[in-house]
């Protein structure tokens, strides 16, 4: 890999999708992770959140293909140290991670010189009355995604080791708090939200 080859960066792990991002962060406890928010069975904002969550001195670099204004408000409000744009160079990447690892914070040079416009959007929207905003739990956010992802009841419960029937009732709570009644529409939810990314759609066999 083109990191080692950089003699002060060890790859320690490397993790296929959210879910596993999240047990070898924990169990690696490595000093910099970079994250893909395009990752299948559990999306890297959700990933992050959970690792910031157990572990709040972690620091991770948010990877993605994308610059839109909401996806790095979510990555400013979930406290993550870095968003880099894929196409960046790989110079760009391991300047990042060598600046994380030091403490630092770092975005790519599109990102950076709008912060500060972000940042006062973002106070602006604390600063409104709450609204009638849909909240989803955790857990509900893990089975829209996989739902999302065309995955049937049986595939999400062994995923998530809980009883079909469990997987029923998020389902059900699902479609109440988003008055949503079809598997269709809570995919075009998912991808709306950025809970999963058109390309990882797939058509349920």
């Amino acid at each position: 890999m083109l990191l080692e080859a950089e003699g002060d960066i060890e790859v320690v792990g490397e993790a296929q999708t959210g879910r596993q991002a999240v047990q070898l962060a924990k169990a690696l406890r490595p000093a910099v992770i970079v994250m893909d928010i395009a990752m299948p069975l559990l999306n890297g904002f959700e990933a992050t959140r959970q690792i910031l969550k157990s572990m709040p001195a972690a620091r991770i670099i948010i990877l993605s293909a994308y610059s839109d204004e909401e996806y790095v408000k979510r990555v400013l409000l979930l406290g993550a140290s870095g968003y880099i744009i894929k196409q960046t160079s790989y110079e760009v990447l391991s300047k990042a991670i060598r600046e994380v690892q030091k403490g630092n914070r770092f975005f790519s040079p599109s990102i950076a010189k709008r912060l500060p416009e972000l940042y006062q959007k973002l106070r602006r929207r604390e600063a409104l009355p709450r609204g009638k905003k849909i909240s989803l739990s955790s857990r509900e956010v893990e089975v829209l995604q996989l739902i999302a992802e065309g995955n049937a009841n049986k595939q999400i419960a062994a995923e998530l080791d809980i009883s079909i029937k469990t997987v029923e009732k998020h389902r059900q709570h699902l479609m109440e708090k988003l008055n949503i009644h079809d598997t269709a529409g809570l995919t075009r939810y998912a991808i709306a939200a950025g809970i999963i990314e058109s390309s990882i759609h797939k058509t349920p066999e």
